[in-house]
């Protein structure tokens, strides 16, 4: 992204005010900072950004990208540029709170920071508001570089090597697909409604005693979207998820599955608040119905008592568990979840509406009605790889203007791996 020279200005100024503001007040905290900047001055052995910051050229280079620091510094009257380190100094906050006020993108800078609109929010009746600004930022819970101190404070402990690789943690600000771009039926939707609530009035709950909430059981056939809820849910909350695949830990670590299990757990707990998303669920019920090994039937039982012992309310772990194969679940792990989330296939009005999502940057003519009819038994992972198939046969042709046909071919095309995929499911 180019700036101009008043652009320029503008960041370096609210960045050096930023700095300053946070340096002074101990009611600010490091979710008050802006990602960018929170995210550049973070300490990963303190989990947080330590005062004083400074700023230098080199922190305006990073954080925002901008060249000519030095020469657009010195045209403030209220900066300081020191040769030695090349530190950039306020000299004059009252009249660097002045200038920013009068900035064409000056309101609206303070705006989405919390640290600057907790000042000018008191300041010359400015319509800013510091409640606004701080809803505008993710917290720190979001960051990748708050994953990553917990996972450094995690490395030194024994054991930590294998717990860590029994896990795929991701941070919100890396999920790609938010709440908006799935189509969701309206049961979907209130659990997710529900859950948002629950999590927002976390310390009521606690409160009154209600601790046995926050634990959803996701069921549906393969490419229905349990996965990617979980993630998006992730992204709408701001607070990490943790995954991991119940056969994997079993395929790999048998001898030592049922304490990897409870490490998983520890780490969710550690990791709070967060998202343990359990895949591959119906592992217990096979897990449970053989005699092979009585090592998996203890790491069964670890589970189904970790389970129990967790909680949203007092640990800040929502769980979420999925699985392809709900009817081979018996009581015991049923029981567990205090909700039961239905991820069926899409019907004919969910096939288009999440066709009309999938196709709306792909440009081309297309009637969505007509595909939704002829993709009866898709689920929405299907209906993606059609897409995806028309997209690559375009290419092949040069083509990245789409037609009606090129979604009737990609259909056509996938339908012949249906049987395939059936031989490769049972055999």
């Amino acid at each position: 992204m180019k700036f101009n020279m008043t652009d320029d200005k503008l960041l370096i100024t609210e960045l050096v005010l930023t700095a300053y503001l946070y340096n002074e007040s101990d009611k600010l905290g490091v979710d008050d900072l802006p990602q960018k900047i929170r995210k550049h001055y973070w300490n990963q052995n303190e989990k947080t950004v330590k005062r004083p910051i400074y700023v230098t050229e080199g922190d305006i280079r990073t954080i925002y990208g901008l060249e000519n620091i030095k020469n657009s510094t010195k045209t403030l009257p209220f900066l300081e540029f020191e040769e030695f380190g090349s530190q950039i100094k306020l000299t004059v906050f009252d009249l660097a709170a002045k200038w920013l006020t009068k900035q064409a993108e000056g309101i609206e800078t303070i705006n989405n920071n919390p640290v600057l609109a907790s000042f000018f929010e008191n300041y010359d009746s400015l319509p800013v508001s510091y409640e606004k600004a701080k809803a505008s930022i993710m917290p720190k819970e979001s960051g990748r570089e708050w994953i990553n101190s917990l996972i450094k404070s995690v490395e030194s402990e024994k054991g930590s090597e294998e717990m860590l690789k029994l896990v795929h943690i991701v941070a919100p600000e890396d999920i790609r697909q938010n709440i908006k771009d799935l189509v969701l039926t309206k049961e979907q939707e209130n659990e997710i409604e529900k859950i948002t609530k629950a999590i927002q009035y976390r310390d009521y709950l606690k409160r009154i005693g209600l601790r046995e909430i926050g634990k959803l059981l996701f069921v549906g056939p393969p490419g229905t979207g349990k996965t990617s809820v979980a993630r998006a849910l992730s992204g709408k909350l701001g607070i990490p998820i943790v995954e991991v695949k119940l056969s994997q830990i079993a395929d790999q670590y048998l001898g030592e599955t049922a304490k990897n299990i409870d490490r998983v757990f520890e780490l969710a707990k550690r990791l709070n608040p967060c998202i343990l998303f359990i895949d591959e669920f119906d592992f217990v019920a096979k897990a449970r119905a053989t005699d092979e090994h009585a090592a998996l039937k203890r790491a069964v039982n670890t589970l189904l008592k970790a389970i129990d012992e967790i909680s949203l309310v007092e640990h800040g772990v929502l769980l979420i568990g999925a699985t392809n194969h709900p009817t081979i679940l018996d009581h015991a792990a049923w029981r567990r979840f205090d909700e039961i989330v239905d991820f069926s296939l899409p019907d004919k009005d969910m096939r288009r509406k999440i066709l009309d999502i999938v196709l709306r940057d792909i440009e081309g003519t297309f009637d969505t009605e007509e595909i939704a009819k002829n993709t009866e038994g898709f689920s929405g992972s299907d209906l993606r790889l059609i897409i995806r198939e028309a997209v690559l046969n375009g290419l092949v042709t040069e083509r990245t203007v789409l037609s009606q046909q090129d979604l009737l071919r990609g259909i056509t095309e996938f339908n012949k791996r249906i049987p395939l995929r059936t031989m490769d499911e049972t055999g």
